[in-house]
């Protein structure tokens, strides 16, 4: 019986492993970071700040490509990024505003390739959202980077979710 269970737990790890091999994935890349529009804390180290910024946009690139069929890679070039708001002083210290006037933006090619990497698809996106204030919606209301990954799911669904 014991030797059942490890056969059977091998063969279930084994399953696991091979369904993530193939599984559509995404790679980011930031050209040129120090020369994007708005990429600036209110009080946060100015690297800190950069670096979980990134890396929240990465990951929410990680759950888009995850959307796509398996095997394929979705490849983005990150060149320019306006997050919502502006950075403003408040006497001696300095906050993110969140005013209509500062919608989001964020520039970038986008390529989707096979197992082979063979492209399938690929072209530039240049996202702004005027109206961000207005249609979050529930899923983002209270998420840091809320009104730009709003803005990536819908550039996603009209540009690869054409159903």
């Amino acid at each position: 019986m014991q030797k059942f269970k490890l056969h059977l737990l091998t063969f279930v790890a084994m399953l696991f492993t091979v369904s993530t091999t193939f599984a559509a994935t995404s790679e980011v890349k930031w050209t040129n970071p120090n020369d994007y529009r708005d990429i600036r804390s209110g009080e946060e180290h100015r690297k800190h700040f950069r670096e979980r910024t990134f890396n929240v946009l990465e990951k929410h690139f990680v759950k888009l490509a995850e959307k796509l069929p398996e095997g394929q890679v979705l490849k983005i070039d990150v060149s320019n990024v306006d997050l919502a708001g502006d950075v403003n002083f408040g006497g001696i210290k300095q906050f993110r505003i969140i005013k209509e006037i500062y919608f989001p933006k964020i520039n970038f090619s986008y390529q989707i390739v096979d197992m082979k990497d063979a492209e399938i698809s690929a072209g530039q996106a240049d996202l702004k959202d005027m109206n961000f204030m207005s249609n979050i919606g529930l899923k983002y209301r209270n998420k840091s980077l809320g009104y730009e990954m709003k803005m990536l799911d819908d550039w996603f669904k009209d540009t690869f979710d054409k159903s």
